[in-house]
């Protein structure tokens, strides 16, 4: 029987490089194949959803590997989970292409369920259209109930923490962008790690969190405005990826501080509960190190012995105009 031209196109497409007969969790009764799926959320939990968008020139540059693509667009989605220290089980996938180009979608697709498989999520549904290149993806995952960490609940006293190190993508997109070679640390640009691990750990410590997408300046600010709090940051204490640590201070802090893209975790735990959350956290071969302090009032200062005056807040899609 002859294939008609619209199952040798987007369905066959589909079938090809995103359809998939297994799955990691009994919870999943329907993926991929009807109109929509079926998810159960198991009892004492509560569902957690997060979606991002990806667009070619604004969020990757052009011709950037599709497989790291694949990697990426999941990994900046299981990111927003670990932010709320949820378990991430499902995910969908809004695929926007120029062309139908089989080569291109398989290194998509092997380079997103590369990822998947490592954090057993399944991809439940999706669509696929013509036009500029962008992709946008809907993750969901579970939570016990009450446990979910949010950015609002941060208190006076509180230690300021962040998992890791930062700055090592900024500089990588800095030094693509300046046509000089990034390959030693292109990979936290391309394919970031997201903290689920650290993510669970921290939600039975951490007072609020939020991960490191805008860059740390502009994340940390939304965790003070929701929690109505104030900071204070010793530069001197954040932990620099070892690429940028040689550079001029307004350099490296202009990367740590505003650059953004790291996805690591910034959180508040308090003072007594941080040295077992850093074992724990230490555990899963991450670290996380106390950079400052939350204080009453509204305001976010800084010190240590390097001066420093941010160029800008962090990453803006539509900054104010003038």
């Amino acid at each position: 029987m002859k294939k008609n031209s619209q199952d040798r196109g987007e369905f066959s497409l589909i079938r090809d490089c995103f359809y998939r007969t297994e799955k990691y969790h009994p919870e999943t009764t329907l993926g991929i194949g009807d109109d929509a799926s079926l998810l159960q959320i198991p009892k004492g939990n509560q569902l957690v959803v997060s979606i991002d968008t990806m667009v070619e020139g604004v969020h990757f540059l052009q011709g950037t590997d599709p497989e790291a693509l694949g990697h990426k667009l999941l990994a900046i989605n299981l990111s927003d989970m670990a932010a709320m220290g949820a378990d991430p089980v499902w995910a969908t996938l809004a695929l926007t292409i120029p062309e139908n180009s089989r080569e291109w979608l398989s290194e998509f697709s092997r380079g997103l369920f590369t990822l998947a498989d490592q954090y057993q999520i399944d991809l439940v549904g999706g669509d696929t259209t013509r036009g500029p290149l962008t992709m946008t993806m809907q993750i969901h995952g579970w939570i016990p109930e009450g446990k979910a960490v949010r950015r609002s609940g941060a208190k006076p006293g509180d230690l300021i923490c962040v998992t890791n190190s930062l700055g090592a993508a900024g500089f990588a997109l800095q030094q693509i962008q300046e046509g000089r070679d990034a390959k030693h640390i292109s990979h936290y640009l391309d394919r970031p790690t997201p903290r689920v691990e650290a993510g669970i750990i921290l939600r039975n410590y951490a007072t609020s969190m939020i991960d490191i997408s805008d860059g740390l300046l502009a994340d940390l600010s939304h965790i003070l405005e929701q929690s109505s709090v104030g900071a204070i940051i010793n530069l001197d204490s954040i932990p620099l990826h070892p690429a940028i640590t040689g550079l001029a201070a307004r350099e490296k802090f202009d990367l740590a501080m505003t650059a953004g893209d790291d996805y690591e975790l910034c959180c508040t735990v308090s003072e007594t509960l941080f040295a077992d959350a850093a074992k724990q956290i230490t555990d899963t071969g991450s670290n996380l190190s106390v950079i400052g302090t939350i204080e009453a009032g509204s305001e976010l200062q800084w010190s240590g012995k390097d001066e420093w005056t941010p160029g800008q807040d962090g990453f803006n899609h539509f900054p104010a105009q003038t």
